[in-house]
């Protein structure tokens, strides 16, 4: 059976798009391995903002992820942000991506965050043992790619500029779920 996506697609928006709305455990009937092989970093950060843009789209905060193993490119997990959506507080772009992938050992995977990860996020992708971290915005939250290179984890800044215009969009709108996402329901309350 030939693979929707081979070697000789190209990669396009369109073929982006469905690798983002497809489950992850689905993918390998979308695509081959050559064409993963072909996704470049910047290809993975735009399904992780289409990611966001879907959290975004169901009222919740545009944050998407994706995890690559490092040599096949083959996605292993990726997930968007749903703390409104399931009314769960650390349901966060990054979190959905690893509990997609399950319990692997993510030393030879590469995550990509359409946004800089929180504290709890960065704590745990040390802790599960990332290799690298790419972060498609810095330019509405950065602060813990210091911490997560201290750790000894490589991290790349890889901005979207579709994903920033999102985020900036999200925060103009709802200020107060940005920073409940990002700080917690006490940055809320306090003066």
């Amino acid at each position: 059976m030939e693979m929707l996506l081979n070697a000789r697609t190209e990669v396009t928006d369109a073929a982006l798009a469905a690798i983002a709305h497809m489950p992850t455990a689905s993918l390998p009937v979308l695509m081959d391995d050559d064409f993963a092989r072909r996704l470049t970093d910047a290809d993975v950060m735009r399904i992780a903002v289409l990611l966001a843009q879907k959290s975004f789209d169901e009222g919740g905060c545009p944050i998407g992820a994706v995890i690559v193993d490092n040599a096949t490119r083959r996605i292993l997990g990726k997930g968007h942000n749903t703390l409104v959506q399931e009314n769960h507080p650390y349901h966060h772009g990054e979190t959905s991506a690893i509990r997609d992938a399950g319990r692997l050992d993510f030393g030879r995977s590469t995550l990509f965050t359409s946004l800089s990860p929180c504290e709890i996020c960065a704590t745990l992708l040390h802790m599960r043992g990332f290799s690298r971290v790419v972060v498609g915005d810095v330019t509405n939250a950065s602060g813990t790619e210091p911490l997560l290179r201290d750790k000894g984890t490589q991290v790349d800044i890889l901005e979207d500029p579709r994903g920033i215009e999102l985020y900036a969009r999200f925060r103009a709108e709802r200020p107060e779920l940005d920073l409940e996402d990002w700080k917690g329901v006490r940055a809320t309350r306090e003066p």
